[in-house]
């Protein structure tokens, strides 16, 4: 156990000589692992202006978004920076959302200061966190066929980012098809609930009942994520990092570009139509040698420093180190032969498109 965003986290569950992280990380890719992610918060915004109110705050074309659908998005400053990344979905009478662990402190009072405006202005809307809800990822292959066990409501007409509440066994909850392996899978929002079956515990102990489930960590999740290519925050991207600084102009959508409107704004579109950012986050591999890990220097051909590691790792997939970093544009297109510090020394990496290992999302039959 370990200190994560304010909670004690599992690194793994197994520690046995056949057990451990790598095996946690394979089984996921191969069957179906499940993640306790309680520590991240779900919050609600109703309200009338609710899709207004949120579009002041983050990127995403909410006015847009179905019903029962999600999107990544970001949450600015007033820099243009990214206060945080997360997943916004149209619930129908209410938006929902899921905000990173360790970040009440800064995303809720960013979030209430402009509210308090907001409906100062005579506009309606409202905030509550789900404090007591529980959340489990299942994740996986398999993790389809494990889920449709514990609910009656045919689960295939469900493509990636789509939500739902379901009945999963036995307690109403709020499932959505997503994660962060870069696999088929779902998030499950447990409301707290009464007697020992009907609440989060419950449900994580029957899920490790179904023959092709493990229980994974911290320690796999971090290697699946980066597999995917997927950021974790306060690594690959912080307060000071723009959408073009971390390669997510993709989630700035194409609708939310003109006027702009949005909190940071004139930094964030300044830089899609000037293209000026001054560095960009990118993936690379090392061939050889040991991986590269976070805060590690990166070096050109002539010696000179040009980047830093944000997050590195081996790769159980691919067998060898991989990684993302920050380096100038100029360095950031695939191919680009460059040289990371590891242990002392310089080895060679190689600048590469992400995800590493391509992604298994469902988008249907």
């Amino acid at each position: 156990m370990v200190p994560f965003g304010g909670w004690e986290m599992p690194v793994q569950y197994d520690k046995t000589e056949k057990g451990g992280i790598l095996k946690s990380h394979l089984h996921t890719r191969e069957a179906a692992g499940i993640f306790d992610v309680s520590h991240m918060l779900g919050v609600v915004i109703r309200g009338a202006d609710r899709v207004e109110f949120m579009e002041k705050l983050c990127v995403a074309d909410l006015q847009k978004l179905p019903a029962g659908m999600g999107s990544l998005s970001v949450i600015t400053n007033a820099e243009g920076g990214i206060i945080d990344d997360c997943i916004i979905t149209n619930a129908g009478e209410h938006l929902y959302m899921v905000i990173n662990a360790g970040h009440e402190d800064k995303d809720l009072p960013h979030m209430a200061s402009h509210l308090d405006a907001f409906v100062r202005s005579g506009k309606d809307a409202s905030m509550e966190t789900l404090a007591q809800n529980g959340l489990v990822a299942v994740q996986g292959p398999k993790a389809v066929e494990v889920l449709q066990r514990l609910t009656p409501t045919p689960l295939g007409e469900m493509k990636f980012m789509a939500a739902a509440t379901l009945s999963v066994n036995g307690v109403d909850c709020f499932v959505t098809r997503s994660g962060y392996t870069g696999e088929d899978g779902f998030e499950i929002g447990v409301p707290p609930g009464e007697g020992p079956t009907h609440n989060v515990v419950g449900l994580w102990e029957k899920l490790l009942e179904q023959p092709e489930v493990e229980a994974v960590g911290l320690g796999a999740r971090d290697s699946l994520r980066l597999e995917a290519g997927l950021c974790l925050y306060g690594n690959d991207l912080d307060d000071t990092t723009s959408p073009a600084e971390g390669t997510l102009l993709w989630v700035v959508a194409k609708s939310r570009r003109t006027p702009g409107g949005f909190v940071g704004s004139e930094r964030i579109l300044g830089e899609i139509a000037n293209k000026s950012a001054t560095r960009k986050r990118a993936g690379f591999v090392i061939p050889k040698g040991a991986p590269a890990r976070e805060g590690s220097a990166i070096f050109d051909e002539a010696g000179a420093e040009v980047g830093v590691v944000t997050s590195g790792g081996f790769s159980p997939c691919l067998k060898k180190g991989i990684g993302m970093c920050y380096v100038t544009p100029a360095l950031a297109k695939a191919d680009t032969p460059l040289f990371v510090e590891v242990r002392g020394k310089k080895q060679p990496m190689t600048i590469t498109k992400m995800p590493f290992v391509p992604a298994n999302y469902y988008r249907g039959p």
